[in-house]
């Protein structure tokens, strides 16, 4: 029989997050089933419940930062056991047989897409899914990942699942690494964990930031040089000099002054997605000095495993702040203010309250 999970969920756009229940399907031979510990909260998240971006289904339990404990597994699952702590994180599904899902790059899967923890389509159960606000998961064994952080950090594990993997995947793929100048724009949950890989990843690496309260912050990141954004000499200060810049801020904006940046061959990657489009950039700055400019999609599960077990050995977490489920509300008002330093993590615990 299905197994009843407690949750927090949106059931229109415009009413808060409250308590919820549906049912969780027994696991199948291929399945891992997990009690939730802790879950980190997004700014997708947001985006959905309030349906800033189309196609959200209600209810909707957000949630894809999850780290919780296997309690039960499939008769044919052979990469987890009982009582092993693990993470879900952006994706529970994808085709499998599509060109990017065979070369293990199920984030772009195009048959038709891979399937979100949340709101994506739910093959087993019918209607919909649903995410990791709640106090267990039932995943496939392939989308599921081991974690290798101690205990003490598991809360601060969580944003990994997305945060992490959101930064690490374009870093690596454009080469961020000794003799590599990159930049990280926003010190967010995106870009403060960008920061922080980068760094470890041996870049030097310069953050940008409109605030010049978050100078000294920044450094402690990571950052080897911060850039006030808004201060025109400090930004041509830099002009030309980048091998690759991360731009991790999902609001519009000019992206010219960076792209001004970069080297000869240099790449801007763009990581978030705008409300509104940014305004169109000039084309014959990128032109003349075959510039890019890029995006990145979250990353595919064995690379995902490779970042997870990157940061462990690199002693990497998230800077959190851990909440009640009941307070998710507030904590959305606040990360609209980048409130935050730099994610919120859901105490799965405090749905039992």
């Amino acid at each position: 029989m299905p197994s009843q999970a407690k949750a927090f969920a949106a059931q229109s756009a415009t009413t808060p997050l409250a308590p919820f229940s549906f049912d969780r399907r027994d696991p199948l031979p291929t399945d891992v089933a997990i009690d939730i510990a802790y879950c980190g909260v997004c700014h997708s998240d947001l985006h959905t419940v309030r349906a800033e971006w189309d196609g959200t289904i209600f209810p909707c339990v957000p949630g894809h930062e999850i780290v919780g404990r296997v309690t039960a597994v499939g008769s044919d699952v052979t990469k987890f056991a009982v009582g092993e702590i693990v993470g879900v994180g952006c994706m529970v599904g994808s085709c499998g047989t599509c060109p990017s899902c065979t070369e293990g790059l199920e984030n772009y899967c195009t048959n038709p897409g891979f399937v979100g923890t949340y709101n994506g389509p739910d093959k087993h159960n019918g209607g919909h899914t649903m995410g990791g606000y709640s106090d267990k998961i039932v995943v496939d064994q392939h989308f599921v990942l081991k974690i290798a952080h101690g205990e003490a950090d598991l809360a601060a594990v969580a944003p990994l699942l997305c945060a992490g993997i959101t930064t690490y995947s374009p870093l690596k793929h454009w080469g961020a690494g000794p003799g590599k100048k990159v930049g990280i724009v926003g010190l967010g949950g995106l870009g403060h964990m960008g920061v922080k890989i980068a760094a470890a990843m041996g870049a030097h690496v310069v953050a940008f930031t409109t605030s010049a309260s978050k100078i000294e912050d920044a450094k402690k990141l990571g950052a080897h040089e911060v850039v006030v954004s808004r201060n025109e000499d400090e930004m041509a200060a830099h002009a030309g000099s980048f091998d690759m810049i991360l731009n991790t801020v999902a609001a519009s904006h000019n992206l010219d002054a960076f792209t001004a940046l970069l080297k000869r061959e240099g790449t801007l990657v763009l990581v978030g997605v705008p409300e509104h489009p940014h305004p169109s950039p000039n084309v014959g700055a990128l032109i003349f000095q075959r510039k890019a400019i890029a995006g990145s999609l979250i990353g595919g599960i064995a690379e995902t495993q490779e970042m997870l077990d990157f940061c462990a050995q690199h002693g990497l977490t998230a800077d959190i702040e851990m909440i009640p489920i009941q307070e998710i509300e507030t904590a959305y008002e606040r990360m609209l203010k980048s409130d935050v330093k730099y994610r919120f993590v859901v105490d799965i615990a405090s749905l039992a309250a």
